[in-house]
């Protein structure tokens, strides 16, 4: 493959953002369905799209790439099925804003687990990012426990779902594990178990109405699977702290769909919240900034 230049890379990266920033729409409209079965179909989705990826990615050897990520991998997609449910369950329970806003705390936890686990400093300016995301996360979790059950459940869902993926990204710096790919696909294998198995426990079919069914097919192979193919082709390109920055636009741009489509509003909690938390990442990005292209670990709903 010829090198990409910085400025292909990024647009790369953008359409990735662009496509994971529409999940949370997706799942909106889906009425029946529930956390579980909504998860097993879009990893049923995602599943074909990821093991393409990770051919294409070993020259052909997928096998041999899954095998090699071992035990650290397993225990990263056991995180990512903790993550994928979370999420869905999150966007489903509070509003999409609310939900995001607190999943873009996960470069925080992920940080905070790093220290006592694999020994990694915690540089000043990113204690003091995590400090002002605190207060963000605080502002959000606090409205939501008080707007209701359902609310309050929902935040915590989203920051129980950014703590799954901090687990994905710690497993795989503990492994040294240099291709998250072999992983992602572990996690959404395991994420199809485990939604298929609650579901039959709970009593209920895994069979869901077919138009739900396919916006739940396409939300795995066109929202992450196709997303994942566009971060992973761009990101060779573009500097670790300036791919944070360009995948905000995700967090920005996934309350401004379901408002524009189906009239959802943010609370000014959240609003503030939620800038709050985006400001901390951007400042946290930006003190950490390397001239290095790194395709490294990111999340997507």
């Amino acid at each position: 493959m010829p090198e990409l230049s910085y400025r292909a890379g990024a647009l790369l990266v953008a359409l990735a953002a662009v496509l994971w920033s529409l999940m949370g729409l997706a799942i909106r409209m889906i009425e029946t369905a529930d956390a579980w079965q909504i998860l097993f179909w879009r990893s049923v989705g995602l599943l074909p799209a990821l093991f393409l990826l990770v051919a294409w990615r070993s020259g052909g050897r997928p096998f041999a790439a899954i095998r090699s990520v071992g035990l650290p991998g397993l225990i990263g997609g056991s995180g990512l099925v903790v993550a994928f449910a979370g999420a869905i369950y999150a966007i489903q329970a509070t509003s999409v804003a609310n939900a995001v806003f607190l999943f873009a705390a996960s470069p925080f936890l992920t940080a905070l687990l790093a220290w006592p686990i694999l020994r990694e400093p915690v540089r000043p300016a990113t204690w003091g990012a995590m400090l002002l995301a605190a207060l963000g996360v605080g502002l959000m979790v606090r409205q939501g426990l008080a707007l209701g059950e359902g609310m309050g459940a929902g935040s915590l869902a989203a920051l129980l779902s950014a703590a799954g993926f901090a687990v994905f990204t710690i497993a795989l710096r503990w492994g040294r594990v240099g291709d998250m790919l072999p992983a992602v696909l572990i996690g959404a294998a395991l994420a199809a178990l485990v939604a298929f198995a609650v579901t039959l426990a709970g009593g209920k079919s895994i069979l869901i109405p077919a138009r739900e069914m396919g916006v739940a097919l396409a939300m795995g192979a066109v929202l992450l699977g196709a997303g994942m193919t566009l971060y992973t082709i761009g990101s060779r390109a573009v500097p670790a702290a300036e791919l944070t920055l360009i995948t905000m636009i995700e967090v920005l741009l996934a309350p401004v769909w379901v408002f524009l489509l189906l009239g959802e509003q943010a609370t000014p909690s959240t609003l503030l919240g939620g800038a709050v938390i985006l400001a901390a990442v951007a400042a946290n990005a930006l003190s950490g900034a390397r001239r290095k292209p790194a395709a490294g670990a990111r999340r997507a709903v």
